[in-house]
């Protein structure tokens, strides 16, 4: 049987010569891994950055667990991404962050509806977006079913409570205007990565959190 669904790209591993294995998220199958075969050209590999959005034929046979994934397309270019160093850094780390936090084989509700807008919004905001992954945690967590009160949060986020207390109670473009340096928002983020952390079980080591650092210091 063969399935066209939209796919959000969380991570690839490479298999073989000239194929890969595509982590992702999608609506039809949550959080599941595809392979894709015949890849060569670096061009091609540039559709399986980290968050693009991509149409693609799966193909499911009960052979294995490891379904393939044929005729993928890009659905948005995510030029306003794409062209952006600093955007680039950002969908890292919100990759990263879903890909370690969502387990394979889940499926959450609304999950990926969610993640599309959010790159979308990512991708048209033009100027204010170096806040973007502390909303970005902040509204993973309620998408999650942790549904967070500030209250909730204060025993994670210490000194920093006034803040992410202001972050979950004002309009997005306004938390966007939230004026923080380089070093408070990695605190935060880290912050709300251990409460994540906690409800989940797990720990959750995001590498590219430095690289949010530097580039937002």
């Amino acid at each position: 049987m063969t399935v066209n669904t939209g796919l959000i790209v969380l991570h690839t591993t490479k298999f073989g010569e000239n194929s890969i294995v595509v982590h992702t998220l999608s609506k039809e199958y949550g959080r599941r891994s595809f392979l894709v075969r015949g890849l060569g050209k670096k061009s091609v590999m540039s559709l399986f950055l980290p968050l693009n959005m991509l149409e693609a034929d799966i193909v499911e046979t009960n052979k294995s667990t490891l379904f393939t994934a044929r005729n993928v397309v890009a659905r948005h270019p995510l030029l306003g991404i794409r062209n952006n160093m600093f955007k680039n850094s950002m969908t890292m780390f919100m990759s990263e962050v879903l890909y370690r936090v969502v387990k394979d084989g889940a499926s959450e509700p609304g999950l990926y509806e969610w993640c599309e807008k959010s790159i979308l919004m990512l991708d048209a905001i033009r100027t204010d977006f170096s806040n973007f992954h502390i909303r970005f945690l902040l509204e993973l967590a309620v998408v999650l079913g942790f549904s967070p009160e500030s209250k909730d949060l204060r025993p994670f986020v210490g000194n920093h409570y006034p803040t992410v207390e202001r972050f979950m109670q004002i309009p997005f473009a306004e938390s966007m205007l939230i004026p923080l340096n380089g070093a408070v928002r990695n605190e935060i983020a880290e912050e709300i990565l251990r409460y994540i952390e906690f409800h989940t079980e797990s720990a959750v080591n995001i590498n590219s959190l430095k690289v949010l650092r530097e580039l937002f210091a």
